[in-house]
């Protein structure tokens, strides 16, 4: 329906389309063309590296559908689809199909041309306002670089200055990334 806005419901009812990925922005869906093999692949490789590295009882996934739960049921709502995200193994079996904010750990963005405004500033303010309580964001550029968001209570996320070469950390879990080996 023309000018009609999509609660998260309804947008979970569309279900796949036949090009490119949707997210739902406030109601709307937008439409956003696919990332590019190189931006894939840095996705993948992201996501073997940590897998040897999750603690029991998280799990990753890649490219799936997020309900950032900003708007209450039956209002216009807010779904992603991050490239990366480390969630609660316990939110798997649910019946609705959406993981849902809070039962994220981490979410991670590699950044590509069209979507650099939108990784570092658009998500990162929508990620936070969620109370996702880590965000990732991986720019490919040269050198590879990695910038690390925590939640800072009601102020949003506090970023840690960008690292390249080795990213380590023991939040949310300890993890040693070597960023080179993300870009193919």
């Amino acid at each position: 329906m023309p000018g009609h806005l999509l609660t998260t419901e309804e947008y979970a009812a569309l279900g796949a389309t036949d090009f490119g990925f949707t997210e739902l922005m406030e109601g709307r869906v937008v439409t956003s063309p696919g990332s590019g093999r190189t931006h894939d692949l840095a996705a993948c490789l992201l996501a073997g590296r940590l897998e040897r590295q999750l603690p029991l009882g998280l799990a990753f996934v890649l490219h799936t559908d997020l309900d950032l739960r900003l708007a209450p049921p039956g209002e216009p709502g807010f779904v992603r689809r991050p490239d990366l995200m480390v969630f609660e193994r316990a939110a798997i079996g649910r019946a609705d199909g959406l993981l849902r904010a809070d039962d994220v750990v981490l979410v991670a963005e590699i950044v590509s041309p069209g979507s650099k405004r939108t990784d570092y500033r658009v998500k990162h303010d929508e990620y936070a306002d969620a109370g996702i309580p880590h965000y990732w964001i991986v720019d490919l550029g040269e050198p590879v670089s990695l910038v690390a968001c925590h939640q800072a209570g009601t102020s949003g996320y506090r970023d840690a200055p960008a690292v390249t070469g080795t990213f380590t950390t023991d939040v949310p879990f300890p993890v040693e990334l070597d960023l080179g080996t993300l870009r193919p």
